[in-house]
């Protein structure tokens, strides 16, 4: 037992600058709240919060530029009721054509039969 005791001391003075080196690598690298790791993380969310900005932006401007023709015409207002909200007119009829419940019905078929897309 004294000698194995020895040994592992002989050997952690021999090697005390590598493993000092390899501890402090491991616990910046990847132990600390502030690691490479953890900057990688932040940096990933960084960018997808980016492209959020720019995505909330894209809408803000094209929300301000409808705004604005609300307010400069009048006839824009029963455009925008029409296409957005399918109002309609006494005298005339609304199609709407649209793929969702054809997706829908799909996904309840898949469901039942036990697969998946």
């Amino acid at each position: 037992m004294a000698n194995h005791l020895n040994e592992l001391l002989n050997f952690l003075s021999h090697y005390k600058y590598l493993i000092t080196i390899v501890v402090g690598l491991l616990i910046v690298g990847v132990f600390d709240e502030n690691s490479f790791r953890m900057r990688v993380k932040y940096e990933l969310q960084i960018n997808e919060l980016k492209d959020q900005i720019r995505k909330y932006e894209t809408l803000n401007r094209v929300d301000t530029r409808k705004l604005q023709e609300l307010r400069r015409n009048p006839k824009s207002i029963e455009k925008i009721a029409r296409e957005d909200y399918f109002m309609k007119a006494n005298d005339e009829d609304i199609f709407v054509l649209s793929t969702d419940e054809a997706a829908n019905q799909d996904n309840d078929n898949d469901q039942e039969d036990g697969t998946t897309r």
